[in-house]
């Protein structure tokens, strides 16, 4: 396979990839597995089990891996960058609009319509990973748990850690419970594949002295990047405190985006004051609208925060805004690369290890409370927008039911159900 001819595609990708993550892993199933015959389904779904045991996205990190089968160092980090880029210049572009024209009585109209279309969707994911993930009473449980802990202000790296360890023991006494959960895709295709089950290329096989150099490079650009933002603008600055904070988040970003918003609105909004509850979810509408991982709206929090808070001047917000959205997404996203890079050639010695499977089937059963008391928290917002002693919008709830409703009832595509609400708070400002 030519180098060149993969690029094209990890770049058409890069510009299709909606739906979220179970839209962009189907795509690439379509493409690469029963049309282009790139990969077997044996290792798609291999390379996809793996991703789903890491933290970060699972669907950038799948494109990673198969770059990196077909082409080596060189074309994970191609399909991994091609992945992210496209969504972080349109990203960057609908951030602008929002700050510089959201104050326009239509745009706030569709705003005010989207907002609770948002905790729909946030309630019909905890829904959707619930149905995979709470196979039984026990995990159940630990759901159950990681909702109250959240909602009596436990740190989110807490419960996600008290949940590892919860699945790390319970694999030891009750393994049957902890398994992990089959993966689901659409059926096979016949033929032989580019890569087929038993490729196997010289640069797959595992090598000391390689897995050292890409810790060395790894750890030398994050130590690099952080080191130039520190000397350059200070511990303090506004950059910098991003770049340590978007890092912890990359690595506890355990199920997916859904499961480390908490964390992101708990220090973004909460803790540092970046932005507002409110475009936080304006920001995760505009996320799941555009192609890319949903985790890219790290990049709007980033540039909210850099135009907020006019770290470079009064006079360069849009300067000051990109810059946060750029590092915001390169130090949530390198530990990615370096996941992969590094545990590829592991692969084949952790798969189905009940010793990994437990802890991932944990936190991810923990991550289903984790996405519900986000639902709750948005609702209470969207809803008591001046707090529960202020009025109750009930246009808003309206608006939210039907959302709901089409969700959950008539399996409503996301952008169509954030279009339509879009159009009805439109609607309701103008009337």
């Amino acid at each position: 396979m030519p180098f060149a001819q993969a690029l094209r595609w990890w770049l058409r990708l890069g510009f299709i990839s909606f739906g979220g993550p179970a839209g962009q892993i189907a795509i690439m199933h379509e493409e690469l597995v029963e049309k282009r015959r790139w990969i077997s389904e044996a290792r798609f779904l291999h390379a996809l089990n793996y991703c789903m045991v890491l933290p970060g996205p699972e669907a950038q990190q799948l494109a990673t891996y198969i770059g990196w089968l077909m082409h080596g160092v060189r074309g994970g980090i191609a399909a991994g960058a091609l992945f992210v880029l496209p969504s972080l210049l349109i990203l960057v572009a609908l951030s602008w609009a929002y700050l510089a024209l959201g104050a326009l009585p239509a745009v706030a109209g569709a705003l005010y319509g989207i907002k609770p279309a948002v905790t729909a969707i946030v309630l019909h994911a905890a829904w959707r990973i619930g149905k995979r993930a709470l196979r039984n009473g026990w995990l159940g449980l630990l759901a159950g748990a990681a909702f109250v802990a959240l909602l009596l202000d436990a740190p989110f790296p807490l419960v996600i850690a008290g949940a590892g360890l919860a699945g790390l023991l319970g694999g030891r006494l009750a393994p049957a419970h902890f398994a992990a959960a089959p993966a689901h895709t659409a059926a096979g295709s016949a033929g032989p594949a580019l890569i087929d089950d038993a490729t196997r290329m010289p640069h797959t096989h595992f090598s000391r002295g390689r897995f050292a150099r890409h810790v060395a490079v790894g750890l030398s650009l994050w130590a690099l990047a952080f080191a130039a933002l520190a000397w350059g603008f200070g511990a303090d600055h506004l950059l910098t405190q991003m770049a340590w904070f978007f890092t912890t988040a990359a690595l506890l970003t355990f199920g997916g985006a859904y499961a480390v918003l908490p964390y992101v609105v708990q220090a973004a909004v909460l803790d540092y004051g970046w932005l507002t509850t409110g475009q936080m979810i304006d920001g995760l509408a505009l996320g799941e609208t555009t192609p890319g991982p949903l985790i890219m709206i790290v990049a709007f929090v980033g540039f909210v925060g850099g135009w907020q808070q006019a770290s470079f001047g009064p006079d360069h917000l849009l300067l000051a805004g990109a810059a946060a959205a750029t590092v915001a997404t390169f130090f949530t996203f390198l530990p990615s690369f370096l996941f992969i890079l590094l545990g590829g050639p592991l692969v084949e010695d952790t798969h189905g290890d009940i010793r990994f499977a437990a802890p991932l089937s944990a936190i991810t059963a923990a991550v289903v409370g984790v996405i519900v008391n986000l639902a709750l928290f948005f609702a209470l917002h969207v809803l008591w927008p001046g707090g529960l002693d202020g009025a109750f919008e009930w246009t808003a709830a309206v608006i939210g039911l039907a959302a709901t409703v089409a969700l959950f009832r008539f399996n409503v595509g996301i952008i169509p159900a954030i279009a339509a609400c879009a159009v009805a708070g439109l609607v309701y400002a103008l009337a």
